[in-house]
């Protein structure tokens, strides 16, 4: 396997289906959510008829991501879902939201694209588009970004081993970014 190899839908769909069965990932995970603020019901509306022009959202859009906004260049919600052994969360980028580049450790990290359109991208390559159903392992130590397309709302799921750390680096080249279709 070779650094950000990415799976088509039906190969990723059953070992997803088999990781939420083990992770034990539940609808309502209200403890969860108490780090951000509550989306509020019309907020919530408005996201997702953004999101149903795209193909719709599966997961609950969670709440404001505020515990990490200095890393993100817009809005950006979190909804985790699982956190046994496995840390599972949708998240959902607002239209042109990305984070900084980010590296993790004590674990790879899994990102199965959900809903609308986004882009990641690993050092030293290129930035690579992530439409629903396509997924991408991030190794370990792997310096990188992820986040929406300019014109889209996006979301992702994180996989990531139970424990993991984050370090946030700096924010991703602007002008970079605004190249990408």
């Amino acid at each position: 396997m070779k650094f950000g190899q990415r799976f088509s839908k039906n190969t990723f769909k059953s070992f997803l289906a088999a990781l939420i069965l083990t992770a034990g990932v539940v609808g309502a995970a209200s403890t969860a959510l108490a780090a951000g603020e509550l989306v509020t019901e019309e907020q919530t509306k408005i996201i997702s008829a953004s999101l149903l022009q795209t193909g719709g959202t599966v997961f609950p859009i969670g709440n404001d991501n505020a515990a990490y906004a200095e890393f993100f260049t817009g809005q950006s919600f979190l909804f985790p879902m699982a956190n046994d052994t496995v840390n599972v969360a949708n998240v959902t980028f607002a239209p042109s939201c990305i984070n900084n580049w980010h590296t993790h450790s004590g674990s790879c990290q899994v990102l199965v694209g959900v809903s609308g359109r986004g882009y990641y991208q690993i050092w030293g390559q290129e930035p690579v588009e992530m439409k629903p159903g396509e997924s991408v392992t991030i190794p370990e130590g792997t310096k990188h970004w992820h986040g929406a397309a300019g014109n889209s709302w996006f979301q992702h799921l994180s996989i990531m081993s139970r424990g993991a750390g984050t370090t946030w680096l700096e924010p991703v080249d602007q002008n970079v970014y605004r190249q990408l279709k």
